[in-house]
């Protein structure tokens, strides 16, 4: 149940706290005081979109805070929007958490009945949800949802295919005109740069041989003398003044290695560069310019066209196959369609058979809110198409409030106090085990009179089990509260403030009074309670 719920910077309300309590709370106030921004500020608590712009001027942020009571223990909830960019923190229990968690948080914590709930009520849709929470057997209407969405990711690649069947089959002159362009040339990952690497050297080759020449005959030549032969007239010289100088034994070592290292650059010098074993410069020429070529005819890079290659070949294969791969994906199209076939089959007794369990309880329900006792609720089976040819069928309720009456669909014959009552009579049948809240925003929409004491018998009996919160305009309904809250607008000069407070008995009186009409109207109405 929720204990409290704190306001502050919300719409016109600065700061209010609630303290709830067990079974009936009731907040009245008037028209326009600002009764729904209680319920909006619970709403957006548990997950509902607001706008910036509600958050109080000149405030920062919105916050909205409540204290729920659940069978795990107590649960704190958090919300905050930040005026300046409209987004909002969630905190459960101080820690900061996703909006996510609040899906799963509403439906164990509130179930909220509104005039919005009304107009669902007349959807067919809507209705067969309704019966569909009293099937015998619900894996049977998952596993025919799960074969639906199976077929539409069939159908999606069937669909998938066929368009890239027809874009492909549009282009296929052009891709088999350059497939064979590509073909007769052949191009090879790296192969250009390989090329003109080669020519290069080839251009080069004749500069190299004559360089090495000319360094050999350094090294070699007689007129001059070349550098060996220096070397060994160098060499005696100093061999002769080492046998006379010590001193002079270091150099001819020197000089030995020297020679060496001559002697490994001489046998280098020999052996130039040389094209690759069997490489021509006029093919390599042809080769390069046939690769330009190719480039120029289809605006692209060699690795680019080669990256081609490998898309025609896939495409053009993927057009041979896909007549076999339509095919095959028909076939399991047809399987699932004789599955979901037989699936409905056995849905649909099922459906029947709930539909009218749960149209008696509706309508016993509906003679405790003042309907004729012989009130009738009929669902109606219409034919819903699920798939292709195959079809479900979807519940309309046909209804006769009062004997005599042709049954007729509720969005034709129910006035907006009869969908009230209505919409109570499906709450109490789905009142759920467990610690949630209720809330009624004015289900007392049409209704009045004598109908009013059978809507508050209801209501009563309702929250001698569950926490209810009803926003009402009757004190009829008010007068069942076991803790009634008064909302006022308070306009000053340049502010106008939206204030909850929670009645004594006295002040509880006079609300009711007023409610009742004030002056003896009032009076009238609070001396039938006693």
């Amino acid at each position: 149940m929720l204990e409290f719920l704190h306001i502050r910077n919300l719409a016109l309300i600065e700061d209010a706290s609630l303290d709830f309590t067990t079974g009936m709370n009731v907040l009245t106030g008037e028209t326009g005081a600002g009764k729904s921004f209680i319920l909006k500020a619970l709403s957006f608590l548990l997950g509902d979109k607001l706008k910036a712009d509600i958050v109080r001027r000149d405030a920062e942020r919105a916050i909205v805070e409540a204290l729920f009571q659940t069978s795990d223990g107590e649960l704190i909830l958090r919300r905050e929007l930040i005026a300046a960019t409209g987004r909002s923190r969630i905190f459960i229990n101080d820690t900061l958490h996703s909006q996510e968690i609040l899906k799963e948080l509403r439906p164990k914590l509130i179930t909220y009945t509104s005039q919005h709930a009304q107009q669902q009520l007349l959807q067919p849709a809507f209705q067969s949800k309704l019966v569909e929470k009293y099937f015998p057997d619900p894996t049977l209407l998952t596993k025919r949802d799960e074969i639906i969405d199976e077929l539409k990711g069939v159908d999606q690649k069937i669909q998938d295919l066929l368009e890239r069947q027809k874009n492909l089959l549009d282009k296929r002159e052009l891709l088999e005109m350059q497939q064979a362009e590509i073909e007769k040339v052949a191009p090879e990952e790296g192969e250009e740069e390989r090329l003109e690497e080669i020519r290069s050297q080839a251009r080069n080759q004749e500069v190299i041989i004559k360089t090495y020449d000319a360094a050999l005959k350094l090294l070699y030549s007689r007129e001059p003398a070349g550098i060996f032969e220096s070397l060994d007239d160098l060499e005696r010289h100093l061999t002769t003044i080492s046998e006379l100088d010590e001193s002079f034994a270091d150099f001819v070592n020197g000089l030995a290695d020297f020679r060496a290292l001559l002697d490994a650059l001489a046998s280098r010098l020999q052996d130039p560069p040389e094209l690759e074993d069997g490489q021509d410069l006029n093919r390599i020429e042809e080769r390069l310019y046939a690769l330009a070529q190719l480039k120029r005819k289809l605006h692209k890079t060699i690795p680019q066209i080669c990256a081609l290659k490998q898309e025609i070949e896939d495409n053009l294969s993927f057009l041979d196959s896909c007549a076999l791969d339509l095919k095959n994906l028909h076939k399991e199209e047809e399987v699932l369609k004789e599955k979901l076939a037989q699936v409905i089959a056995q849905i649909i007794p099922l459906r029947h058979e709930a539909a009218e369990n749960f149209t008696h309880k509706l309508e016993e329900q509906l003679k405790d809110l003042a309907f004729s006792d012989r009130v009738r609720v009929i669902p109606e089976y219409l034919p819903l198409p699920v798939w292709k040819e195959i079809k479900d069928e979807r519940i309309r309720f046909l209804w006769a409030p009062n004997p005599g009456q042709t049954p007729q669909p509720l969005d034709h014959i129910a006035s907006g106090g009869e969908l009230s009552r209505f919409l109570l009579a499906l709450t109490s049948l789905e009142i759920k085990e467990g610690s949630t809240t209720y809330i009624f925003d004015e289900v007392d929409a049409g209704v009045g009179g004598l109908t009013l004491g059978k809507l508050a018998e209801k209501l009563a009996d309702l929250a001698k089990k569950h926490q209810i919160i009803l926003i009402t305009h009757w004190p009829q309904l008010a007068s069942q509260a076991k803790r009634h809250f008064q909302i006022q607008k308070i306009v000053t000069e340049d502010s106008t403030s939206t204030i909850c407070h929670a009645l004594n008995e006295e002040e509880r009186k006079a609300e009711l009074a007023r409610m009742a009409g004030g002056g003896e109207l009032g009076a009238v109405f609070l001396k039938s309670l006693d």
